[in-house]
């Protein structure tokens, strides 16, 4: 790498879902904040899905965009290419560095690797997973802190789960907050929520929104229970919309069983993302009791929306939320008097609500791109040091 000189580094996002997910947001904010300074700052490859490399072509006009090939759309597709076709095609474009932004890495590369880990709840929550995805994640997790040059994280949080739990190298992690787009995200117009409204059959009902995959670890069965609880007797009691991806919590549906027939239990699946800020918006409170999260962006979004939120004090969860969240514990009878509390005070939301737009401004997606270039830069200087260093010794 020539002194002075921004590292080529290129971006693998074939792991970005077509939902648009969790690990979507972040690469599609990552490469929007980093599209205002490649060839400034960064000398940007992506390599993608087919079905992405046209957004991604708009996106960022200067850099180099590669299609994967189309069976790498299957997940174990794409991690056999990760390790083959990968590697090649960072030698073939030149890459400095490579930025693998979920969990996983290349074995053998001729460039330095920088990875991002989401979360550790594999190890902190290890109760809330199928076997064969805690074993998964938790070897990747554990191969790519000993292989990669520099490992980003989310959090404070996930950054001190991985230093005590696995005895990860604090020299070598960088804090990278995940932004929120205020175009995407924003105080919606009454427009925007009415739409919401009539595409759920909401009608003037208030409801109590919950946005994220329906997995163990998202606490869904004991929020549904609470929600009953602190809403059952009430004379117009607010519907509860579970909104997001499937998931794989069964417990979920006995929840849902026992639902009394006078309350409304909605769950649209995944909303489009047009309409997120009026589902969010449109909210009276946004719930996401969460056992534990390595950033938790969907109280990010809801507070960018307006809306107050009701939250666990888990791992990473008050790093996001900080003064300007409503808190409560994982269990159904907290959750319940909680949300009951917040409910019957009209003035608590509207506080609430202005704090979480506020503290939503202090993270952008431009912070989190200068924190990756400077990993990137200290990635591919390290790597230019330690060859200049061999070479000298074969002298």
């Amino acid at each position: 790498m020539t002194p002075g000189r921004p590292p080529r580094v290129l971006v693998d996002a074939t792991s970005v879902p077509a939902d648009r997910g969790g690990v979507g947001r972040y690469v599609d904010g990552l490469l929007g904040a980093l599209a205002g300074v490649a060839g400034v700052s960064a000398d940007i490859a992506v390599v993608c899905q087919r079905t992405d490399a046209e957004r991604y072509a708009r996106q960022l006009p200067a850099a180099r965009v590669v299609a994967a090939p189309a069976a790498a759309a299957h997940r174990p597709a794409r991690l056999a290419w990760e390790q083959t076709g990968l590697p090649l095609l960072a030698q073939q474009i030149g890459a400095e560095v490579l930025h693998s932004p979920f969990y996983t890495c290349p074995l053998r590369i001729s460039c330095p690797v920088t990875v991002t880990v989401h979360d550790a709840t594999f190890f902190t929550e290890p109760e809330h997973y199928d076997k064969s995805r805690r074993t998964f994640f938790r070897s990747a997790i554990k191969t790519s802190l000993r292989r990669a040059a520099r490992v980003i994280v989310p959090s404070k949080a996930t950054r001190d789960e991985l230093i005590r739990l696995l005895e990860a190298d604090p020299t070598r992690i960088d804090v990278a907050y995940h932004g929120v787009d205020p175009a995407a995200f924003h105080v919606p117009a009454e427009e925007e929520k009415a739409r919401v409204r009539a595409r759920l059959g909401l009608g003037a009902t208030g409801y109590i929104a919950f946005l994220g995959a329906k997995e163990p670890r998202k606490n869904v069965p004991s929020l549904i229970r609470g929600w009953v609880a602190a809403v059952r007797d009430r004379p117009n009691p607010p519907a509860l919309v579970i909104a997001g991806g499937s998931g794989h919590d069964d417990e979920i549906d006995q929840a849902v069983s026992q639902v009394p027939a006078h309350l409304r239990l909605l769950r649209p699946g995944y909303l489009r993302y047009a309409d997120l800020p009026g589902f969010l918006g449109g909210a009276m409170i946004a719930a996401y009791p969460s056992f534990g999260e390595g950033f938790g962006l969907p109280i990010l979004e809801a507070m960018a929306c307006g809306t107050p939120v009701l939250t666990t004090p888990r791992l990473s969860l008050p790093e996001v939320g900080g003064e300007a969240v409503a808190y409560t514990g994982p269990d159904p009878e907290e959750i319940g008097r909680d949300l009951a509390a917040l409910l019957d005070d009209e003035p608590r939301r509207k506080s609430l609500a202005a704090a979480g737009l506020t503290r939503a401004l202090e993270f952008t997606w431009a912070s989190s791109a200068d924190v990756h270039l400077a990993a990137w830069t200290r990635a591919a200087r390290e790597a230019a040091v330690l060859g200049d260093a061999a070479r000298g010794a074969l002298r």
